[in-house]
């Protein structure tokens, strides 16, 4: 699995409330099919995800895993009343701080990270693009692991606050306060790097 392209065109997770519950029920009843449609549906937004949260294409590889693992042998303990998005997502939020607290990896990274490139069809319009989410993800991967969450549900998984509130186990008005802090952070390092 490559790094994530979000940058550039970000693509909204698909949320399809009806049929995730249908899915998770067929699975839970024995159909393996119906898990593969969701790992289908859900691996690359758990991997952007992981990716955001965690800077490193491997480590959000093998998150994705471990979510899918997580959701295979936890099925029978996923409540239909909630969304299933918001499930697998507090799944593979906690497993990304997991793994950076076993590993005591909150240092920025280096420059030459696999971090992922814009993708554009116009030349000109993909090097404005180029030069503006170089500084993004530049001044995004300096930042806290909070900042980092919060900032990537809400603008590149595009998530709702009370999505991120449901994932986070927070309330909304802590989301919302979160998301203000990292994105005054955020403008900040950006005027940093002009």
């Amino acid at each position: 699995m490559r790094p994530p392209d979000q940058l550039s065109g970000a693509r909204r997770v698909i949320v399809d409330d009806e049929a995730d519950r249908a899915l998770i029920e067929r699975y839970r009843k024995g159909d393996r099919e119906a898990f593969t449609e969701l790992v289908v549906r859900y691996q690359r937004p758990i991997y952007n995800a992981a990716f955001w949260i965690l800077r490193r294409a491997e480590d959000a590889s093998d998150i994705a895993q471990v979510v899918f693992l997580r959701v295979a042998e936890r099925a029978d303990d996923y409540d239909p009343q909630y969304r299933f998005f918001s499930w697998i997502y507090r799944i593979a939020v906690n497993e990304s701080l997991n793994l950076l607290r076993r590993n005591g990896n909150e240092d920025p990274l280096e420059e030459d990270s696999d971090i992922p490139e814009p993708d554009s069809k116009d030349p000109e319009a993909r090097l404005n693009e180029a030069e503006r989410a170089a500084r993004v993800r530049q001044a995004l991967m300096t930042m806290s692991t909070t900042d980092r969450t919060v900032l990537t549900l809400r603008h590149f998984s595009e998530c709702s606050y009370q999505e991120i509130a449901d994932i986070l186990e927070v309330d909304e008005a802590t989301v919302k306060s979160r998301l203000y802090e990292a994105r005054q952070r955020l403008r900040r390092l950006l005027d940093d790097l002009k």
